[in-house]
């Protein structure tokens, strides 16, 4: 289920109260009472002909709710919408353009879980490198301008050799000492016209076009969004003597995948704040979190796997042998 962003919302009344009825008998604040999988707290309403107009609010698009307001005489109402996603100062084009989007696809990790001889995202898996299949994937997308590789220099004919194959500007950076340096490097090679930046790490071969043009259209509207999949799993606070502290409610969880997209300049704001600070952060999207601007989540696909472990590299094999097989079939 995909989740509407931090913006407006268009409900549309039902046949229980008319919007002149509800602009009549109603005080500018509601509370909007919904299911169990959104968070909500109160809202401020303006009214319109035919719509009411609720901001700053996570849910899901699509669902129906039921809304209770106050009347100036203490009466409760109660009325059903349906809620439909909207935007508030969002771009009127939510098309992401051609040629567009700058790739900063992070390959200079050193993969030390695997206990290989090489870093993980140049093990081979099945026909060619890890590396190489979300390059490919990237490469054949009609919004992308260019791929930034932040690499080692002993690894850069093994995208190089392969660049016969693209119609995509190809370049090089070195990557830094923690994560946020390499993707800091770069930022310092995408071209001045890019309107988003695109960072994917590497070891995550099996990330799909489609979700990427997902993730690429919402981070166009929102400035700043990320793949992810709701957590299955219970998870549970710990303290360092391994006792449990609490049960977090795993209907608010997420797990970050990549690739992250924001927008340069939100990005560039982002890294100044960070740098300036000192600060340390895990993955990309957490950088304009510091600002602080909203982060969309985008459902992702939960085979955009990590490979990380041996067993990783197993799983990675056979879920492209089952598409494979599929694809043939």
């Amino acid at each position: 289920m995909h989740l509407a962003s931090p913006s407006l919302l268009l409900l549309h009344c039902s046949s229980q109260m008319t919007t002149s009825e509800f602009r009549q008998s109603h005080t500018p604040t509601y509370d909007l009472q919904a299911t169990p999988t959104s968070s909500i707290s109160q809202f401020s309403v303006q009214l319109q002909p035919s719509v009411t107009i609720i901001s700053h609010y996570h849910a899901f698009s699509g669902h129906q709710f039921n809304f209770r307001g106050k009347h100036h005489k203490a009466r409760i109402a109660t009325s059903s919408f349906t809620c439909f996603s909207a935007l508030e100062d969002k771009p009127e084009e939510s098309v992401v353009k051609e040629k567009s989007v700058s790739v900063i696809l992070l390959a200079g990790g050193k993969g030390k879980r695997m206990g290989a001889s090489m870093p993980k995202q140049y093990l081979p898996l099945l026909s060619q490198p890890i590396a190489l299949y979300s390059f490919y994937t990237f490469s054949r997308m009609p919004q992308v301008k260019e791929i930034i590789v932040v690499c080692d220099p002993s690894y850069r004919d093994v995208f190089e050799d392969s660049k016969h194959k693209i119609h995509t500007e190809l370049k090089f950076t070195l990557p830094g000492k923690e994560r946020q340096d390499s993707v800091y490097s770069g930022l310092q090679a995408i071209d001045l016209t890019s309107e988003l930046v695109c960072i994917h790490d590497s070891a995550r071969p099996l990330v799909s076009s489609g979700d990427v043009e997902k993730v690429l259209k919402d981070g166009w509207l929102n400035g700043a969004a990320v793949l992810g999949v709701p957590v299955k799993a219970t998870i549970k606070e710990a303290n360092y003597e391994s006792f449990v502290v609490r049960t977090l409610d795993r209907r608010t969880l997420w797990e970050m995948q990549t690739p992250q997209v924001i927008k340069p300049d939100l990005l560039k704001k982002g890294f100044e704040l960070v740098n300036r600070e000192g600060l340390e952060v895990t993955d990309d999207v957490s950088i304009v979190e510091h600002l602080p601007h909203p982060v969309y989540i985008t459902e992702g696909s939960y085979t955009n796997i990590k490979v990380t472990t041996p067993d990783d590299l197993l799983l990675a094999e056979r879920i492209l042998s089952m598409d494979t097989k599929k694809s043939s079939g």
